[in-house]
């Protein structure tokens, strides 16, 4: 699938913007900016095998489109939602467990790159990762 492969971070845009809308402290935003996160995915049908690799964890989530599960920010925020396909786009819907407000995601396929674009409370941010 387009999605498989090992992508590592190139660019963000307006990522410490939407981590301090998210609630995330001055300190770990800055080091939120360069976490030099690394993604591998498998797709396999509707399951999913996400592995995160960064400065401060080391995490594999699986997933079934369309059914919710729990996740835990590298922050420590705790979420739960689905990722579902819409077209060709990964969509996540996540609600937050302390405050009950609802963060999005999307993945997609943009050229070469794999463009992650989160929006918490109207603030968008965009992160661009190449195959690695």
């Amino acid at each position: 699938m387009a999605f498989d492969g090992t992508w590592k971070i190139e660019r963000s845009e307006n990522y410490e913007k939407f981590m301090e809308a998210m609630g995330v402290g001055m300190m770990k935003r800055k080091l939120g900016a360069h976490d030099n996160l690394k993604i591998t995915i498998q797709q396999d049908g509707n399951k999913f095998i996400v592995k995160e690799a960064s400065n401060f964890r080391n995490i594999e989530i699986e997933f079934t489109l369309g059914v919710n599960f729990e996740y835990s920010l590298a922050d420590g925020t705790e979420l739960s939602g689905a990722w579902t396909l819409e077209g060709n786009k990964l969509v996540g819907t996540f609600t937050r467990k302390d405050n009950g407000k609802v963060l999005k995601a999307c993945r997609e396929i943009v050229g070469d790159e794999l463009v992650q674009t989160y929006t918490y409370e109207g603030v968008e941010a965009k992160r661009f990762f190449k195959r690695g």
